[in-house]
C-alpha cells in the first residue's frame, strides 16, 4: 500500500518533529529535572537519562533508519548500510535507556517490572534485536538466497512496522506514567512542566506518524531490499 505521494516531503517533516522532540525531552530532562548523570547522589538524575536515550535514541534514530530508503537518492548498498548502522545505534541507546531506569530503581530501592511500560518496553527491546539480528544476517552479512530475501523482506517490513508503533504507544504510556507519579507527588497538573511532558508525547507520535506517511509513499529510487515492497 502506498499513498502515491512523494516522500520527501513527509521525511522533512519527521525530521522537524525529531528536532522539536529531541529538543523537549532535553530542555525537560535539565532544565525542569536537574540534569543527567550515571553516577549521582541525586538518583533522579539517573533515571533521567532513560527518557533522553529511549526518545532521541530509540525512537527517533529507529525511526530514521526506517526512512533512510525514501530519505537519501542514494545507492541501495549505501541506504542499506545507513538503515543497518542507525537501527544499531538506536538499539544500543535503547538498551542503555533501560539499564539507567533499572539503576535508578535498584538504588533508589523502587521495585523493577511492575508497570505496563516497563513489560511492553522489554518486549518491544527484545523484538528489536532480534529483528535486527535477522536483518544483519539475512540482508547483510552473510546473506540469504535471493529466495530466502524475497519471501523474507514482506515479514521483516510488516514486523518492524509493528515494533516501532508498539514503541512509539510504550513511549507516550512512558510519559504518561512518569508525569502522573510526579502529579502525585506535587507536581502542578496545570503547570508548565506538564504542559512540556504532553506536548512532548504528542510530538512523538506525530513523530510517528510521519515516519509511516514516509514510508508509504513513493522513494527517490526503487529498490529490491526497500520498505517500498510493501507498495
Amino acid at each position: 500500500m502506498a499513498t502515491g505521494l512523494k516522500a520527501l516531503p513527509f521525511s522533512f517533516g519527521a525530521h522537524f518533529l525529531a528536532l522539536i522532540a529531541a529538543i523537549m525531552v532535553l530542555v525537560w530532562s535539565i532544565h525542569f529535572r536537574g540534569g543527567l548523570a550515571w553516577e549521582a547522589e541525586n538518583k533522579n538524575l539517573i533515571f533521567n537519562i532513560h527518557p533522553v536515550l529511549m526518545l532521541i535514541g530509540f525512537i527517533i534514530l529507529g525511526g530514521e533508519a526506517i526512512i533512510s530508503y525514501k530519505s537519501f537518492p542514494l545507492e541501495k548498498q549505501v541506504k542499506k548500510k545507513i538503515h543497518l548502522v542507525l537501527h544499531a545505534i538506536a538499539l544500543i541507546l535503547g538498551i542503555i535507556g533501560i539499564c539507567a531506569a533499572f539503576k535508578n530503581h535498584n538504588e533508589s530501592n523502587i521495585p523493577n517490572m511492575y508497570s505496563l511500560h516497563s513489560w511492553i518496553g522489554i518486549g518491544v527491546i527484545t523484538l528489536y534485536g532480534i529483528q535486527w539480528i535477522y536483518g544483519f544476517v539475512v540482508f547483510f552479512y552473510p546473506g540469504g538466497s535471493s529466495e530466502i530475501r524475497r519471501n523474507s523482506l514482506p515479514w521483516h517490513v510488516l514486523l518492524g512496522m509493528f515494533i516501532y508503533i508498539v514503541a512509539v504507544g510504550n513511549a507516550c504510556l512512558g510519559f504518561l506514567e512518569k508525569l502522573t507519579f510526579l502529579e502525585v507527588n506535587g507536581l502542578a497538573k496545570y503547570g508548565s512542566e506538564a504542559f512540556l511532558v504532553n506536548f512532548t508525547a504528542i510530538a512523538t507520535v506525530l513523530y510517528g506518524v510521519f515516519v509511516f506517511l514516509t514510508i508509504l509513499s513513493q522513494g527517490p529510487t526503487a529498490d529490491d531490499d526497500s520498505y517500498s515492497a510493501i507498495a
